[in-house]
Formats: structure tokens, sequence, C-alpha cells
């Protein structure tokens, strides 16, 4: 396993090969969740530079990673490479989720594609970045993007997923705040 304080050529390089990454959080409690979810839609990842990352934070069924955000700011990405040499990397850091509106958030959204129902944008200040062999992952055959998040997203429309958000994205599942 190899160390560094930033990401490299290669690691950014890697980064962006990658269909899907998962995301892991988890509040300060003893008893409270940890989350790890996937993300994978198509150019909902930007790298700004080689000690920041950032990704769209789509609409779903939680609010996880939001809810710990604003508690204590701990946050773990991970990619795998599923073909090809095999590569496990990881991103250690201090995330913030950056909502709509803010300028912060206004001033990142142009690097993504303008999708329906992004609640907000997620920025991790990158502490330490780790390189694994990977070995024990899987081959798996090439990852085809869903379409069906966006199309449920889509009905919804901006109403809806106002509604959506105030009724199930207010608190993480263990009452913590995430989406005001």
């Amino acid at each position: 396993m190899t160390t560094h304080a930033e990401l490299t050529t290669d690691d950014i390089n890697f980064i962006h090969d990658q269909e899907v990454f998962f995301v892991a959080t988890a509040p300060l409690s003893d008893h409270g969740h940890i989350n790890c979810s996937p993300k994978g839609l198509r150019d909902t990842l930007h790298v700004p530079d080689v000690r920041h990352v950032a990704y769209l934070d789509l609409t779903g069924s939680g609010a996880e990673t939001i809810a710990h955000l604003r508690e204590n700011g701990r946050i773990t990405l991970m990619f795998c490479s599923f073909a090809g040499v095999p590569n496990i990397l990881r991103i250690y850091g201090s995330g913030q989720p950056l909502l709509p509106g803010g300028s912060r958030f206004e001033s990142l959204v142009t690097k993504f594609p303008n999708r329906e129902g992004a609640r907000a944008i997620i920025l991790i200040t990158i502490t330490s970045v780790t390189n694994s062999c990977g070995y024990g992952v899987p081959m798996a055959a090439q990852m085809r993007q869903r379409d069906r998040l966006e199309n449920w997203l889509a009905a919804k429309g901006s109403e809806g997923l106002k509604n959506y958000r105030k009724r199930y994205n207010a608190h993480s599942i263990d009452g913590l705040p995430a989406i005001p």
C-alpha cells in the first residue's frame, strides 16, 4: 500500500476511468449507522485540483452522507478497478455539503451536467490518498449506466422533489439533520 497527501496524475486518470465509486461516512455516535453508498452516474465527479474532489449529490432515498458531514465532516471515497490492472484507491478527507443557492455551490455546479434533482455538491478536502493492490476485487463485465434514477427525478419535477426531500431527506436514519 502507498500513501500520499494529494492525488497524483495517475490517481486522477484512474478515477476518471472508473464507472462507479463508493462513499463512506459515519456519525459520531457509537450506535449510529455507518453509511456506504455507491455512486456512478457519468460526469457527476469532478477533480478541481490535487487536494479536492467534488461530486454532484442527487436526490435519493436517504441523506446519510449530508447528515454525517454536517455533524463531523469525515468522509472516505473508494474507487476499485473491475477490469484491467487491479487497484483500489481510497481518498480520506473532510467533506462539506454545498447546497443550491450558496456561492460555492453556484461556482462548482457549472462543472457538472445540468441534472434534475441535484440537492448538493459534496466537496472533499483530501487529507490522504492510499493505493492498494486490488487483487481480491473480481473482474466484472463492462458496466452500463442506468437511466432509472434520472427518469424518476424527471417524473417528480422540481416541486415534487422539494416535497420528497422535505419528507425523506430532512434527517438521517439516526435522526441527524440533513437537508434543511
